[in-house]
């Protein structure tokens, strides 16, 4: 990757992106040496980021090098949550020990409300109603595969949707100098499909802007064709973007622009076995000891990505909306603080407490111009999202060791206590733990996990 252009390791660090994934392993072990003998050195922060996308759905990062870059922001935890797809987890989790940082992983998934009080509402998705994605964090280690197995059905569902997208959307290009995009030709190739992968829109879209590209020229002629071919005129920073030829983040700036103006051109809505009923899920999830959680949304004003407009959602319901998924039994919510405004954010955080939710924070990543920092972490109104983040970790790994010790257990020593304290228990054990050895954490959990 051109970041590393001079740097003394490069070599090691850009076999983080190899696309054969033992490779990036052998070179997640070679770093994770060389930053315990000090060749390789960052600024520490106390942030943390629990999903950040990676090749196994969408992102420019495979999940070594998510974790590196993860480590080198200062970040103390990475989290790896890809849509429809848990393939990111054994390698993140492996880098992840290697490196030296705390590790959590899951899925993220759209689900049917349709059979709730939410049915004919727009809940947090973009695409339809009565449609809402939900999070499952902290999946242990030994329930990867069924959630592997799991996710089948999904994605096979999905990829079939993919493919009439892909044939609605090159009769939207025909007559235009842009050509076709191909289906296994042009997309499968940018996916992990053969590894237990997904394929989003965002793929699609990201054959599309490598075909304009090519047939344009970055700059002026994207822009040109954009408006000419395709009646897209894009505004602001994205036509500043757009305009320099120069810009490292040119495919994901005109990705976004697509999003914003073509996928809804061409966009097929989900067939109901690709949203599975919310209450499967959230039972499925219970089940491997994992924790589903409800991902708010909260009405966009400007979107930080630059690739959702302006429209309502959760909040003018959002009392309703928490009363719906504690009687469905989340039994957390997670929200993104770069994302909101204070106040939205304070009223979730309030209706959570009210209804006994754990807090769960998150920036997803799956665009170069994004960052992993989350500043706003450090914030008094949202530090205690640091320790969520701990104890996620931990309950992750003690889940793995003994399912009964699981932050949500019903066998939990801790069960009878709050949620508040439990959580408190969980983190300083996450924080105690040897993060090179996760599988041991069962050596560092002597008088944390127990009810005196």
């Amino acid at each position: 990757m051109t970041a590393y252009q001079n740097h003394p390791y490069r070599d090691v660090i850009e076999s983080l992106q190899h696309p054969n994934r033992e490779v990036r392993m052998q070179a997640a072990r070679v770093l994770g040496s060389m930053i315990r003998e000090g060749k390789i050195t960052r600024q520490e922060s106390a942030e943390v980021n629990n999903h950040v996308h990676t090749t196994y759905s969408f992102s420019p990062y495979e999940p070594s090098m998510a974790v590196f870059k993860a480590w080198e922001a200062g970040l103390q935890i990475v989290g790896s949550v890809d849509h429809d797809s848990i393939s990111a987890a054994e390698e993140t989790r492996y880098a992840a020990s290697c490196i030296g940082t705390g590790s959590t992983v899951g899925f993220e998934l759209r689900t049917s409300f349709r059979n709730t009080p939410l049915a004919d509402r727009k809940i947090n998705s973009p695409d339809g109603k009565g449609v809402a994605y939900v999070v499952v964090h902290g999946v242990p280690d030994h329930q990867i595969q069924a959630s592997k197995e799991f996710l089948k059905p999904v994605q096979k569902a999905r990829n079939e949707r993919n493919r009439r997208q892909v044939e609605k959307l090159n009769e939207l290009l025909e007559g235009t100098s842009v050509g076709s995009v191909d289906f296994e030709q042009g997309v499968v190739p940018l996916t992990h499909i053969d590894e237990g992968g997904s394929m989003t829109e965002r793929h699609i879209l990201a054959a599309l802007s490598k075909r304009i590209i090519y047939q344009a020229g970055k700059g002026g002629g994207v822009l040109n064709l954009l408006k000419d071919e395709l009646g897209i005129t894009p505004a602001g920073k994205a036509q500043t973007y757009l305009r320099d030829p120069q810009n490292p983040h040119y495919l994901y700036d005109l990705l976004g622009v697509l999003k914003m103006h073509l996928l809804p051109r061409f966009y097929i809505d989900p067939e109901p076995s690709e949203t599975l009923p919310i209450e499967e899920v959230i039972s499925f999830a219970l089940s491997i000891g994992a924790i589903p959680s409800y991902p708010y949304l909260g009405d966009v004003t400007e979107s930080p990505t630059g690739d959702k407009k302006a429209e309502q959602f959760e909040d003018s319901y959002l009392e309703e909306l928490f009363d719906v998924i504690t009687g469905l039994g989340f039994p957390a919510v997670t929200y993104m603080p770069p994302r909101n405004t204070k106040e939205q954010l304070l009223r979730v955080q309030k209706l959570a407490r009210s209804r006994g939710l754990m807090e769960i924070s998150g920036v997803d990543i799956n665009s170069s111009r994004q960052i992993f920092n989350c500043p706003e972490l450090l914030e008094e109104e949202f530090v205690h999202l640091v320790d969520a983040a701990w104890a996620l970790v931990a309950h992750e790994a003690i889940s793995a060791a003994d399912a009964s010790l699981g932050l949500f257990a019903e066998g939990n020593p801790l069960a009878g206590q709050p949620l508040e304290e439990r959580i408190q228990r969980y983190n300083e054990l996450g924080r105690r733990m040897d993060k090179h050895h996760p599988e041991q954490i069962l050596k560092y959990s002597e008088g944390v996990l127990t009810n005196g």
